[in-house]
């Protein structure tokens, strides 16, 4: 029976069994037609390569349909890459899953097949670990990049200086402030928290938020890691459908858990408060860029859902004047 694509609960990882020697480092690039963008981020790996005794580099296909993975893999890898397809495609959650239960290394590496690394940035991570040896987590600052690689920004810095990440917890309970190309966990994490579960959208936050309430986190301000945004898929179901929306509200729920009683009404009321602002300013952004009102609307409207404001009232009758002074003329 084919397991559920969304699992309801996190899914159990599995310890590395047999007695052979592991490496340190497992680095496994999650894949999804993205084949245009993947020879950049193997490439910008294999450039920290530290040899096949400390680092495992494996590519986890699930089916992409836009070119032939296992060939590129072949190619730009030179043997050094290892390949692995999913027998069916199971969507993004399950491949993730596969990917940590195929690593075998201490430290695991989600680098999304778009995405890439800056020189330095495994052993930034490495230095993180060794002075910080009680971290469950470790993660650099981030550029974001488009279809190119064109720089758009450099995320908020977290902190001025390397180290543990003071209230980490209730800072990122409020708001995403990374993204997975940044962060490494330790595998005995995935071991003792599980797996991603629950959404589509927001499920890398709900996972760094569990990793906060149970360990403490490293930060480094340097901005190592490239996350790519993609510009084409502004009419996607799910934002089109304000699905993406659902799943934050969602995600927003669950992680009260994770909170402290006394803080939960607070950090609620401003993680809704941050998402619907973030999301009525993405709705402008799409409606500058594309004119695409449906979408735009559906994104405003489920912003105003999450959280009733000033800001975010003004922003989408802003929006509804832009569309309909558009439509007239």
């Amino acid at each position: 029976m084919t397991p559920d694509r969304i699992p309801q609960a996190p899914p159990p990882i599995d310890t590395v069994t047999g007695s052979g020697p592991r490496p340190l480092w497992s680095i496994m690039i999650p894949t999804y037609n993205c084949y245009a963008y993947l020879q950049q981020t193997i490439t910008s790996v294999l450039a920290q390569d530290a040899g096949n005794v400390l680092m495992q580099i494996e590519v986890v296909d699930d089916c992409s349909t836009d070119g032939d993975v296992e060939q590129l893999v072949k190619t730009v890898g030179q043997g050094r890459v290892s390949f692995y397809r999913q027998q069916q495609n199971s969507g993004s959650l399950r491949n993730f899953e596969t990917c940590i239960q195929r690593a075998r290394g201490q430290y695991i590496h989600i680098l999304h097949g778009d995405d890439a690394v800056l020189p330095g940035f495994y052993p930034e991570i490495q230095t993180l670990f060794d002075t910080n040896p009680a971290a469950g987590a470790a993660f650099t600052g981030l550029s974001a990049i488009d279809e190119t690689g064109l720089v758009l920004y450099h995320n908020n810095t977290v902190q001025p200086q390397p180290g543990i990440i003071a209230d980490w917890l209730t800072r990122i309970a409020r708001a995403q402030y990374l993204r997975t190309c940044a962060i490494v966990v330790k595998r005995e994490v995935y071991e003792k928290l599980g797996g991603y579960f629950a959404v589509h959208y927001g499920e890398d936050w709900e996972m760094f938020v569990r990793i906060a309430a149970n360990y403490p986190v490293a930060y480094s301000p340097k901005n190592l890691a490239l996350y790519r945004l993609h510009t084409n898929n502004i009419s996607t179901r799910s934002l089109a459908t304000g699905q993406n929306i659902r799943d934050i509200r969602k995600v927003i729920d669950i992680i009260q858990g994770y909170l402290p009683k006394e803080q939960r009404r607070e950090i609620k009321r401003d993680a809704r408060r941050t998402f619907a602002h973030y999301f009525t300013s993405h709705a402008q952004g799409i409606y500058k860029q594309h004119q695409d009102g449906t979408v735009a609307l559906a994104q405003a409207k489920g912003a105003l859902r999450l959280h009733f404001d000033k800001k975010t009232l003004v922003s989408v009758i802003r929006l509804y004047a832009k569309i309909l002074l558009r439509s007239k003329s």
